[in-house]
């Protein structure tokens, strides 16, 4: 006992003793009161003032059951009920032998039996009983997002696996949601409103897991986490949940998307169904038709290919499996069309796949910044095809690259495309490079400045897939471009769509307006030709004069233009 009081010495810990009779709450507090600073309460409901009062100091209450005014099983049930004063631990006086069991179901930590017990059993149930309040308390703030109240990743993902263990029979729902534009929401409307957003979030999915049981957490900053028991109705209730978070969060400022995996009985592990519902939350990020989706395997074949194709980018440039095919672009503005420039187009020939188009790895790498690797893999090799064009044949032939808005926002993108230049004693203006009209959009000035820059260093811009970013007619006029490619999509529906036939007309007006070439791809019949012509296009790419053809293929094409010209 002595060990106890040397503990207990200077940390200050409050005990409330509540009892009506004076005597008993004396004798119980000489007991004490040499460990802790004891406080008293003659009836429930000054007891309960007092708790609210001293709620961040108190370490027990110690409560008799009947009192007048408040007995002590009506404050039990107050105090378990308040999410503030329950972490404090309550021992009940009690001379009923019967008692013992319901005050413990209402949540009593323990009891002590009237008349006392010794002295020293006494002070080891209030000892014990703050002890494991204490320990409670530290694993409570430990598993526990502070903010939310859920729990963390950590714990989540420790308490689920025991769920499982457990419950082995019992299939589970995985459900990941999180916030779009949440950093967006803390910059306009400030941090202290996002975290009134997390908050809300987080009562909410506590009500669901309360009412279908299960687990939720907080992942990271606006993402979270729910692990539901299996139900086959679970499409259905989804609308349901996700209106009701979002009628919590009150004003439409906010929207969730959630990805969702419905245990279909293959046995995965909680980790592989999170993955899962993570990658289909992933997947809704630019949707705006639907604000949650379901798994599917399809989406997950998708995700390991586009993996694979990550993980083989650098093995691929090495043993160099992507060709480079050249298509050539005829100006017809005179009589005959006649051969100006050409685009480098990109094919992956893959050991495993086969010939895998751009569609499918572009925008992929992109995404992660490999892109800048396959672009300048690209620059290198075009620019050493007009090198050879130029040894054999005596001619300069431009060629067109694409420069992606991850290497327009490169300030080194000069110094590169220099060096390459230089390496293979190119002028600079025979390396066209085109950026697509929508990076303009994205941020503009950015890549003006940038735009500017490469212009001063000699090299001409264009602008690819004119027509699909949507750019304004006042920001057009501050472009700094040297000509301008119509999106093809327009192009395919021009014989047949009078629509079409008019924004294409549009477009070359626009052209025509900026002073430079309008360039129009993807043409593909007589028809298409002849009309462009007549609208006035200046320049044509497509299958109607050639396919892109590989480097021995294009030399050919070539041989037969010049031999062309020269009769």
């Amino acid at each position: 006992m002595q060990e106890l009081l040397k503990r207990n010495k200077g940390l200050h810990r409050t005990i409330l003793i509540v009892d009506d009779e004076c005597i008993e709450r004396e004798m119980l507090g000489a007991m004490l009161e040499d460990a802790y600073a004891v406080i008293y309460a003659e009836n429930g409901a000054v007891a309960l003032n007092t708790i609210r009062k001293e709620k961040q100091t108190l370490s027990l209450v110690i409560l008799d059951l009947h009192m007048p005014e408040l007995d002590g099983y009506s404050l039990l049930k107050i105090i378990r009920a308040d999410s503030e004063l329950r972490r404090i631990p309550v021992i009940v006086l009690t001379s009923e032998k019967e008692a013992e069991v319901s005050v413990l179901q209402l949540g009593a930590a323990d009891f002590i039996t009237k008349p006392y017990d010794v002295p020293d059993v006494v002070r080891a149930r209030v000892s014990r009983s703050i002890e494991l309040a204490e320990d409670s308390i530290i694993i409570h703030e430990t598993e526990r997002d502070e903010l939310t109240g859920l729990f963390n990743k950590e714990f989540f993902f420790q308490y689920g696996r025991r769920l499982d263990t457990q419950n082995e029979n019992m299939p589970m729902d995985a459900l990941v949601m999180d916030i779009n534009r949440f950093h967006m929401i803390n910059e306009m409307y400030g941090r202290n409103y996002g975290d009134m957003i997390l908050k809300q979030i987080g009562f909410c999915l506590h009500e669901i897991v309360c009412h279908t049981g299960g687990l939720a957490c907080r992942f990271n900053s606006n993402c979270f986490g729910i692990y539901l028991p299996h139900v086959t109705d679970l499409r259905e209730k989804l609308p349901q949940y996700i209106s009701n978070i979002c009628d919590r969060m009150g004003d439409g400022k906010v929207t969730i998307r959630m990805g969702v995996y419905h245990d279909d009985g293959s046995g995965l592990d909680m980790e592989q169904r999170f993955e899962r519902a993570a990658l289909t939350c992933r997947k809704l990020r630019n949707s705006y038709t639907t604000c949650f989706e379901f798994y599917n395997a399809e989406l997950h074949s998708r995700e390991l290919y586009s993996e694979r194709l990550i993980n083989d980018i650098d093995k691929a440039l090495e043993e160099k499996q992507f060709k480079v095919f050249y298509q050539p672009k005829y100006c017809i503005c005179g009589n005959k069309p006649k051969l100006t420039s050409v685009e480098a187009l990109i094919r992956w020939y893959h050991p495993e796949f086969g010939i895998i188009m751009p569609a499918e790895f572009i925008a992929l790498f992109e995404e992660n910044g490999l892109i800048q690797k396959l672009d300048r893999y690209v620059w290198n090799v075009a620019a050493e095809q007009i090198s050879r064009w130029k040894h054999e044949f005596g001619i300069e032939l431009p060629v067109s690259v694409n420069v992606s808005r991850v290497d327009a926002f490169n300030p080194m993108l000069g110094t590169i495309l220099d060096e390459i230049t230089k390496k293979n004693g190119l002028d600079n203006g025979k390396l066209l490079l085109e950026i697509t009209e929508s990076a303009y959009t994205d941020n503009s000035q950015q890549i003006i400045d940038t735009v500017n820059q490469l212009r001063r260093q000699g090299y001409k811009i264009e602008m690819d897939d004119f027509g699909r970013g949507y750019s304004s007619l006042n920001m057009l006029t501050a472009l700094p471009i040297d000509a301008l490619k119509l999106d093809m999509n327009f192009i395919r529906n021009i014989c047949d769509n009078v629509k079409d036939r008019r924004l294409v007309g549009i477009m070359i007006e626009i052209a025509r307006l900026l002073e430079v070439p309008a360039i129009a791809e993807g043409v593909e019949t007589k028809e298409q030709m002849e009309l462009l012509k007549e609208l006035g296009c200046d320049v044509i790419q497509g299958y109607y004069f050639s396919k892109p053809l590989s480097a021995e293929d294009f030399r050919m094409l070539l041989k037969e233009e010049l031999r062309g010209e020269a009769s």
